[in-house]
């Protein structure tokens, strides 16, 4: 095979990709350059993944790349119409962040029952105030998304006692069907939303989700910002409808300064970070440069998202 064109959208920190040296033209560009650069590369790298970039340049009848890679588990940004249309390959990071993001949830899960955010407040204050914590052992939790990030999640919470219903599009073995999800939430001590971003499922927490919930329970999403109605999620806290809730992904990352979710009582935030290890960049260019590998010798490549699901199946 020729040379090939590999154009990278964002490069900061620089993404290394010393494999393709000799054997592909890499091209870095920024959001202005990349509708000049789209039409002539054979492979699109989206490094920032948070932008819309490839959106807003995607050529119309003219030629485009033959396959597009996403630095992401989540592809909610770049199935619009024309790509979902083309014949256009696309794939995900799917697998890197699976034990990261179940670990950052069991880590969750731990301090809320353990209180370990009332403890650092009270050492903050000086206060010496003896408090009794929940056991997690035979609690039970409703994880929302049964892909492989969901599968780990319910499989680290298992090891630590949690009885564990993992939801999913539809009902097969060992995992429950989305239809099923508004009979589960009222038993729920914990529920977690690791659910792919779809037409089907934005917005899917609710009012009335977490109406259903027990006021002693307690929300986690780690999938993608749009899931999750936050305001209504801000009232239920404040209004002590459930528990308490952490985000790590947002209807709007940054979340805007003025924001209220920022003084909401109960909400613990992080900027969209739970499945970012040390090296977990490199750990994204070696499977983009290993994929690249099987594109290059003609071989099926893996992480293949159907476009019309919206995820990897299987």
């Amino acid at each position: 095979m020729s040379e090939s064109t590999v154009v990278v959208l964002g490069d900061t920190p620089p993404v290394r990709l010393d494999r393709l040296s000799g054997r592909a033209r890499v091209l870095v560009s920024d959001a202005d350059a990349l509708p000049e650069l789209l039409p002539a590369a054979d492979v699109l790298l989206v490094w920032d993944f948070l932008s819309d970039a490839v959106r807003d340049a995607w050529p119309g009848a003219g030629p485009r790349p033959r396959w597009v890679h996403a630095a992401s588990a989540g592809v909610d940004r770049l199935l619009f119409p024309e790509l979902i249309e083309s014949q256009t390959v696309l794939t995900n990071a799917r697998g890197l962040f699976d034990q990261p993001i179940a670990e950052y949830v069991a880590g969750l899960v731990l301090a809320f029952a353990k209180d370990l955010p009332g403890t650092w407040e009270l050492q903050r204050q000086r206060r010496w105030r003896h408090r009794e914590t929940r056991r997690l052992a035979g609690t039970r939790a409703v994880v929302v998304g049964a892909g492989p990030i969901g599968r780990a999640i319910a499989s680290t919470l298992g090891a630590l006692g949690v009885r564990v219903e993992l939801v999913g599009r539809s009902t097969r073995e060992g995992i429950r069907g989305a239809h099923e999800l508004n009979g589960l939430l009222p038993t729920a001590d914990w529920v977690v939303c690791a659910a792919p971003l779809t037409p089907a499922t934005r917005g899917m927490f609710d009012r009335e989700a977490f109406a259903r919930m027990a006021p002693s329970s307690y929300f986690i999403n780690v999938g993608r910002g749009p899931l999750v109605s936050t305001q209504e999620l801000r009232t239920a806290l404040v209004s002590r409808r459930i528990a308490g809730a952490a985000l790590d992904v947002f209807e709007e990352e940054p979340v805007p300064l003025d924001s209220r979710l920022w003084d909401t009582p109960g909400l613990l935030m992080s900027p969209h970070m739970s499945g970012d290890t040390i090296g977990w960049r490199d750990d994204l260019a070696r499977q983009f440069q290993d994929n690249y590998d099987h594109w290059a010798a003609g071989e099926p490549l893996f992480n293949v998202v159907d476009k019309q699901l919206g995820y990897v199946p299987g």
